[in-house]
């Protein structure tokens, strides 16, 4: 599989024979450029798409005030200085360096943390992830004020004006498929050759890739409301993730089946 994640097959044994006498949609979704715009609209690309008919420069002025608030969120709540370097594909990928530690009262500005990458330096990366999972899932609205969150609606709003729509609409379009409804679905089986069955065992799993590292990609999940859709942990409907920068995205999408069946395995 050359640079390829691997992922124990452990990992992926009980959702397969879970699976074995029912149906499994998998869905794949493209955070970069497909359920969000980031770097077309810095860059001027989504602009110059409608050839005149939208001002660049406030597309490159909302991208930028993007930009600040994802890395600022990144590090003010994230850890993202400390861990930049040790960019790992999903929030579990060091579980078992986790001894299952209180972290209330923890201070992680005074524990050390740093090279060399031992396992004492992997328990303390660990801690670092399941403290930013707690986060995810309990959402900014938990820890920020009404003010802070107002800012931010106005922006994505302001966005979603600009681009005529495009993140609500594919917000809206990933939460009808997450639902399981009928009209979602329907348009997605033939693909794989599985029709709906009321008598079918039936689950999903929803696969977010992106070519960004870890940390961002989850603040973009909450910054462009898909935390409640893309979630932490493996309760039904499977809703995982998979940030690859140095495995490369394009594996995903263009590897073979037996590459992609490993992948989409892959917890947050």
């Amino acid at each position: 599989m050359g640079d390829n994640l691997h992922v124990p097959h452990e990992e992926t044994k009980g959702i397969v024979e879970d699976t074995v006498d029912g149906r499994l949609d998998v869905y794949i979704w493209d955070m970069d450029e497909t359920l969000i715009l980031l770097k077309s609209l810095l860059n001027g690309m989504y602009a110059e798409a409608f050839n005149g008919l939208k001002d660049a420069q406030k597309g490159v002025e909302i991208g930028k005030m993007w930009e600040k608030h994802i890395l600022d969120l990144c590090d003010s709540h994230f850890f993202y200085e400390q861990i930049e370097n040790y960019n790992k594909p999903f929030l579990d990928a060091l579980l078992q360096y986790d001894d299952g530690k209180d972290l209330s009262g923890y201070k992680f500005d005074q524990d050390g943390f740093g090279p060399p990458h031992d396992d004492d330096n992997k328990r303390k990366l660990a801690y670092r992830h399941r403290y930013i999972a707690q986060k995810y899932e309990k959402g900014l609205h938990n820890f920020f004020d009404q003010e802070t969150m107002k800012l931010w609606d106005e922006l994505y709003d302001v966005t979603d004006k600009y681009t005529d729509g495009w993140l609500s609409s594919a917000r809206a379009f990933l939460e009808q498929c997450s639902s399981g409804k009928k009209d979602a679905t329907s348009s997605v089986a033939p693909a794989v050759g599985v029709l709906d069955s009321p008598d079918s065992n039936y689950q999903q799993v929803n696969v977010l890739v992106t070519s960004g590292s870890l940390i961002p990609s989850l603040v973009k999940c909450l910054l462009f409301r898909l935390d409640g859709i893309i979630t932490h942990g493996n309760d039904l409907p499977f809703l995982q993730f998979t940030a690859h920068g140095k495995w490369g995205k394009s594996n995903v999408f263009n590897g073979s089946r037996s590459v992609l069946a490993v992948q989409m395995f892959v917890f947050v």
